[in-house]
Order: structure tokens, then C-alpha cells, then sequence
């Protein structure tokens, strides 16, 4: 069975002097047309054609423009058998909607070649792509398709000045006085070729359709510090005996350790005091290389990359704030943690609210989750007032439980007397984990305190009694 048919045809990059003449033939030979825009110097020769640019202002975001596009061609040519569909430069050039079409099943997506920006970009800069080894960069995926470059870049798809600054922005260790060359609508009438700065690239011109930046080279590559540390964890896993002994579950307890001494650094610092920080950023690099150790591993078993994981959680971000990347509304925390659960349920297809609920969090942490998620449910003291009784209850039962002297007994009533102190907490607003963390540390300070005070009075604390140590206690307490 025959499947329908898009060709499609390019434009060239500006005036009617670069469209092929098998273009304007095949223009001519099919009588289905649509053109991607309306919005270029040769979009003239393609008479009654429908434009996609309502599509654009309609449109939230530039992936929403290409799935409609693909989606409207590919119900047009199995309507008709095949429609012609025109776009600026050539086909294969920065055209993702040709990428979507010649990706889908139902059609055959024909491509004929035509003169792209790129002929006229290398003739006014005066370069050979192939011996200066120029690099094709889309703008809108500067800070990711540049990573680890230094140049000589092309970068294209600079529509507008907020491009240009995301561009500029991407480049931390720039020192500003690095040279770029702004073109405009080249092969038209209006061609204009601009000599400027890093630091004026998004000062200096008006940037359209038709704009690209030519940049000779940069002091530093884009994300530089993030490609040389990707390439340090594969180095270590190829080079270091004992990176290379490591797997996922063997380097877990380090992990668990990296994360914990990150969370004290978190809790030690200061806003008033900026030396805090040296602490915070030295565990937050040991946790993210713990992350970059896991990436090589997979990598090297060719399941996944540490691209994989950051386009992941990307993706999944944007997929659940609706309301920052989308439609919907979220007026405040309430209704964004709502929609991302909503979301959440919906993506793993879950039957059960406590399915994603981590069994291997500290026990505190996993029973507030447990809690927290069959409140969702309506399973719930309506405040502090109806939980609060539960701890006598649950007392109580322990009690009875020692007097029996069932060990198993009483483990469970003790889990169920800490059960209900986390109820508690959660209704009061508190995290449990963290007050019984604060708990614990006033404990061991104010025991430090104690063994300082019998050291000074020449106590030896392994032979006092209880009186003696509490009485030490009492008054390290009322001086603290």
C-alpha cells in the first residue's frame, strides 16, 4: 500500500536568485502547498499556499509549533496523497519539523535538496567549514550543543535579542572582548554584516529570522567545568584500581554518607557568614560526584549517560510545572503540589498512594510519608487535638506490653508509641526527623558540656553516681 506523500522543498537562504529550479518545478508539480512561514524573501513562489504562522503565535513553546506542524502535514497528505510543504533555507538545516516528518510511520517524507544560509555564511565570513572545523550550533540549544567548545562557532536560530542574551549568558568565563559577527538576512536586499563584542552581542542590532552569529573563538568553553568534571569520573573509572573494583550497590553507603554530611553542612550555615559556604560547596561536590560515578558505570554497561539523567530530570521538571511551562494555573503552593502529585500518578501509572514512597529513607522520614500520603486520601485526625490522645494510648500499651515481658510485644507497641509522636508532629507542622536530629545534637552538646565540667572538678564520671551526673546536667542546662 502506497503511503501519502510530503515533499518537501527549500527556499533558499534570502532572495529568488538562490531557489534551485527543480524547486520552483516541483512547486509547480504538486498543487497541495504549505509553507512553514509566510515570513521570508522567496516565499512568494509558492502561490496558494497555506502558512503554519498562526501556529506560532497560538503556540506555547517551539516543540508545541513542530508537533502541530507535522501533525496538520500528515493529516494533509493522507487527505490528498501528497502536499508540497516549503521551508526556509534548505530541508535539512535546522528544519525540525522535516526531522518529525521523516520520523513518522504513516508518510513518506521525500526531501529535495536547495541552498542553505550556510553557503552564503562561509562566503561573507570567507572560510572553509571543513578546514577551520566550524561547528553548526542551534541558538535555542546553545548552553547544551556548545558544551566543552571553544569555537569556531555558527550558531543559527538567533531570532530575537532574548536569544542573543541566553547565548552571552552561557559563557560564564568570558572576559567580553571576545569578537563575533553578527549576519542578517543574507542574499537579500537589506543584508547587513556586523563586527562586535561578546559583551554587546545582545546590544548591538535588532535580531530576526533571518540572523545568525559567527563566533571565532572563546576563552572557555561553554559549561567547561561541568564537561572537565564528566571527563575526571571517566578517567578515574578507566585509570583508578579502585574506582574500577566499585558498583551501584557497593558504593551506596557512600551515597547515604556523602548526602548526610551534606545535610550538616546545610544545617551549619550561615547568610552572615560567607566562610560557611566553603563547607556547603565541598559536599555538594562530593554529592554530585557520587551522582557522576553512578552516570560512568551505566555508561560503561551501555545502559544510559549522565546526559540521560540530566535531560531526564529536564524533561520531567518541565512535564510538571504546568503552570510555569504550560496553561495551567497555580496561584499557590498548595495547587502546585497538588497538580505535581496529580502529574506524578498519571506518568508511573500507580494503584497505590504509597507506591514511590522510599521503604529505605530513615524511619522517621518513611513514616511521616506513609502518613502524609493516606491523608491525601481523607485517612486523618482533622488536627493536632485528635492525634495528640494517641500518645497516652500508645504509652499505655507499651506498658502493658514490658509487664507481660513479650519482646516482640513490646517492639511493636514501641512502634506504634513512635508512629503517633510522628502524627503528632506532622500535624503540627514539624519534621520529625529534623527535631529529633535537634534533639540529639542539644543532647550531645550539653553532655560534652557535663564531661568538660567533671573533667574541670576532677570527676570521674565511668564511677559517680546518677545524683552526681545529673546535678552536673541541671547546671550545664541552666547555663546554656
Amino acid at each position: 500500500m502506497t503511503r501519502p506523500v510530503v515533499s518537501v522543498v527549500g527556499l533558499g537562504p534570502g532572495g529568488a536568485e538562490y531557489v534551485t529550479e527543480h524547486t520552483l518545478a516541483e512547486i509547480a508539480r504538486v498543487p497541495h502547498r504549505y509553507l512553514r512561514t509566510a515570513v521570508h524573501p522567496s516565499s512568494h513562489l509558492v502561490p496558494d499556499a497555506i502558512t503554519f504562522d498562526e501556529v506560532y503565535e497560538q503556540a506555547d513553546t517551539f516543540d508545541d509549533v513542530y508537533a502541530e506542524i507535522t501533525r496538520r502535514l500528515v493529516a494533509a497528505a493522507a487527505e490528498h496523497g501528497e502536499v508540497l510543504y516549503a521551508v526556509p533555507g534548505s530541508p535539512l538545516v535546522l528544519e525540525r519539523t522535516v526531522r518529525a516528518l521523516r520520523a513518522h510511520d504513516g508518510i513518506e517524507c521525500r526531501l529535495h535538496p536547495a541552498m542553505s544560509f550556510l553557503d552564503l555564511a562561509y562566503a561573507r565570513l570567507g572560510i572553509d567549514p571543513v578546514e577551520t572545523r566550524l561547528t553548526l550550533v542551534d541558538g535555542h540549544e546553545f548552553a547544551t550543543a556548545a558544551a566543552g567548545l571553544t569555537g569556531p562557532l555558527l550558531v543559527a536560530h538567533t531570532h530575537a535579542n532574548w536569544v542573543l542574551s541566553d547565548i552571552k549568558l552561557a559563557v560564564d568565563d568570558a572576559t567580553g572582548d571576545e569578537p563575533v559577527v553578527i549576519l542578517q538576512r543574507l542574499g537579500t536586499d537589506d543584508e547587513c554584516i556586523t563586527h562586535t563584542t561578546w559583551a554587546e552581542l545582545d546590544r548591538t542590532v535588532e535580531a530576526d529570522h533571518l540572523t545568525s552569529i559567527y563566533i571565532p573563538a572563546l576563552g572557555a568553553p561553554v559549561g567547561a567545568e561541568l564537561v572537565r568534571f564528566h571527563q575526571l569520573a571517566r578517567t578515574l573509572r578507566e585509570q583508578c584500581p579502585w574506582d574500577q573494583e566499585q558498583t551501584h550497590a557497593s558504593l551506596v553507603r557512600y551515597l547515604l554518607e556523602e548526602t548526610y554530611e551534606l545535610v550538616d553542612a546545610l544545617q551549619a550555615l550561615d547568610p552572615d557568614d560567607p566562610a560557611t559556604d566553603d563547607h556547603l560547596l565541598e559536599e555538594l561536590g562530593d554529592v554530585l560526584y557520587q551522582i557522576e560515578f553512578h552516570a560512568t558505570i551505566a555508561e560503561q554497561e551501555g545502559r544510559f549517560t549522565m546526559a540521560d539523567v540530566a535531560r531526564n530530570v529536564h524533561d520531567k521538571l518541565v512535564r510538571r510545572h504546568p503552570h510555569v511551562f504550560g496553561d495551567v494555573d497555580a496561584a499557590d503552593s498548595d495547587t502546585v503540589k497538588a497538580n505535581w502529585d496529580a502529574i506524578k500518578a498519571a506518568e508511573k501509572g500507580r494503584t497505590s498512594v504509597f507506591e514511590g514512597v522510599a521503604m529505605a529513607q530513615p524511619a522517621l522520614s518513611y513514616a511521616e510519608a506513609v502518613q502524609r500520603k493516606a491523608a491525601k486520601l481523607g485517612f486523618d485526625w482533622p488536627d493536632v487535638h485528635g492525634a495528640l490522645p494517641k500518645i497516652a494510648e500508645e504509652a499505655a500499651e507499651l506498658v502493658a506490653a514490658h509487664e507481660h515481658g513479650d519482646p516482640g510485644h513490646i517492639a511493636d507497641e514501641l512502634g506504634d508509641l513512635l508512629f503517633a509522636v510522628v502524627n503528632v508532629a506532622r500535624h503540627l507542622g514539624v519534621e520529625p526527623e529534623t527535631a529529633l536530629r535537634a534533639a540529639a545534637h542539644k543532647f550531645r552538646t550539653r553532655f560534652e558540656g557535663v564531661e568538660r565540667l567533671a573533667q574541670q572538678r576532677g570527676i570521674d564520671m565511668k564511677s559517680a553516681d546518677l545524683a552526681t551526673l545529673d546535678a552536673l546536667w541541671d547546671e550545664v542546662k541552666a547555663a546554656s
